[in-house]
């Protein structure tokens, strides 16, 4: 059965998607069957792996509005060794489409709940809002939720915000959700606001900060604009061997082999 991961975070520019395709390409790369599911309107994961959102015939917002198999608009890309249900502009408008719906927030989770046994790891980028996007990303997290947070001062006002809303959740619509861990990201060693941040952090999630902390990146940053992971977009750059890192601490953390880093 697949495990189930969700990143959130309602703070935009944090690396949330840059953090689900890497860790996922990693993933992948260690021998796991990965699917990606881009839940954000602005379909950025879908555009990162070099996809038209424009072209897309169907995707999230089919299987939220009409109760489609999400099967059928799976995309695999053999290259990456990792598989994708894409979003298009069309999920703008699946907020509204669904309040009136019965059930509205499980609507996700009992899609992809017809595809555990086809995948090692499901993981869910949801948009950089708590809206009722988010929420079916929350109630879909089986495994819980990854929380990247930028090493900057102003990241920080939202985990009060973010950690208010995880309660709501639980108290109200799934138990059991629980914060797999969090992720520091665009992180400058140079920095004492950094190093203070990821000490903050640790303040509000004793014990569940990942020890892989990626750092601040030039190739980073370029990688989504070639369509690419940075596994494959500069696999010896410092920000592969930190995502490289944080695939390894997953898959010990999941009770999985953990695979010898290739020199």
């Amino acid at each position: 059965m697949a495990r189930i991961y969700t990143f959130v975070n309602q703070k935009g520019g944090v690396g949330k998607t840059t953090t689900a395709i890497n860790l996922g390409a990693y993933l992948a790369n260690y021998g796991q069957r990965v699917l990606l599911v881009d839940l954000d309107p602005q379909a950025n994961a879908t555009s990162c792996l070099k996809i038209d959102k424009n072209s897309v015939r169907g995707g999230t917002y089919d299987v939220l509005i009409g109760n489609s198999l999400p099967g059928a608009y799976i995309l695999h890309n053999p290259r990456l060794k990792m598989s994708l249900l894409p979003a298009s502009s069309a999920l703008a408008g699946a907020e509204v489409e669904l309040v009136s719906e019965l059930a509205r927030e499980t609507r996700l989770k009992k899609a992809i709940s017809q595809l555990q046994e086809r995948y090692d790891y499901i993981l869910i980028d949801c948009p950089p809002s708590l809206g009722l996007l988010t929420l079916n990303g929350l109630v879909a997290a089986q495994d819980g939720v990854i929380i990247p947070v930028q090493c900057e001062y102003l990241a920080l006002e939202g985990l009060s915000q973010l950690t208010s809303t995880l309660n709501r959740v639980r108290s109200a619509l799934f138990p059991e959700l629980r914060v797999r861990g969090v992720v520091m990201t665009m992180f400058d060693a140079r920095t004492k606001l950094a190093n203070d941040v990821v000490g903050e952090v640790q303040t509000y999630f004793p014990a569940l900060v990942f020890k892989a902390v990626i750092p601040r990146s030039v190739r980073l940053a370029e990688a989504p604009s070639y369509g690419q992971p940075i596994s494959v977009y500069a696999p010896a750059s410092t920000g592969a061997e930190a995502y490289a890192a944080l695939a390894r601490e997953v898959l010990a953390g999941d009770g999985l082999p953990i695979p010898i880093p290739q020199v």
